[in-house]
């Protein structure tokens, strides 16, 4: 099934393989990060959407391939196989707008048919951070092997976690003052950790902000 040309029109469209996200931007300024599976259970397909229950099984789905469909949509290909949705510009503006109620709904209808959804790499990670510049001498070491606790999932709050691991290393840590690498490739506050992975944290500023000695 296809949609309609519409009038929403994207500025920029990218997807974060790692994290399984497509960021989608228009030009009214919006700017949306999709989750692939999100993508997937309201998929366009007519089978998707005329099934009596919702999709299941989809909590690591990723996108393999997105296809233009002439000025106004896009075919979205998943690594299950499923090739057959297409989005207009207007359908991925409406998942982005609606998409915490649309979310909220899909849980709700998971609930009623008893399936319990599992998020991937769940339990704790084990990581290696690489320290740079000015914040090597704050930790006094190069790099350290840690483990992740479970709740820590993405960038974000890996910079959280590791603000609160010692008396005074908050400062250090704001995602103004370091850039984050996950395997050699600077990432978003968004993106996925998962086991094995190689953290780098590097400064913004040549300077190092006035803090007392970690504890």
């Amino acid at each position: 099934m296809t949609d309609q040309p519409t009038q929403r029109h994207p500025t920029q469209i990218n997807l974060h393989t790692k994290s399984r996200v497509l960021t989608i931007g228009f030009d009214d300024g919006a700017l949306f990060e999709l989750p692939c599976e999100y993508l997937r259970v309201f998929s366009r397909a007519a089978e998707v959407r005329s099934a009596p229950q919702p999709v299941t099984g989809k909590e690591g789905v990723n996108i393999t391939a997105i296809e233009p469909q002439g000025q106004y949509a896009v075919r979205i290909c998943f690594d299950d196989g499923h090739d057959t949705s297409i989005y207009s510009w207007d359908t991925l503006y409406t998942l982005g707008r609606d998409q915490a109620q649309n979310w909220a709904d899909y849980l709700a209808r998971l609930e009623q048919i008893g399936y319990q959804r599992r998020e991937p790499d769940q339990g704790d990670k084990r990581v290696r951070l690489l320290y740079f510049s000015w914040l090597a001498k704050k930790m006094r070491k190069e790099s350290d092997q840690v483990i992740v606790p479970a709740a820590v999932t993405d960038v974000d709050a890996l910079l959280k976690w590791l603000g609160a691991r010692k008396k005074g290393a908050a400062v250090l840590f704001t995602p103004q003052r370091v850039r984050v690498t996950v395997n050699k490739q600077f990432t978003e506050g968004f993106t996925k950790l998962h086991d094995g992975d190689e953290i780098g944290l590097v400064p913004t500023s040549p300077t190092a902000p006035a803090t007392p000695d970690l504890l």
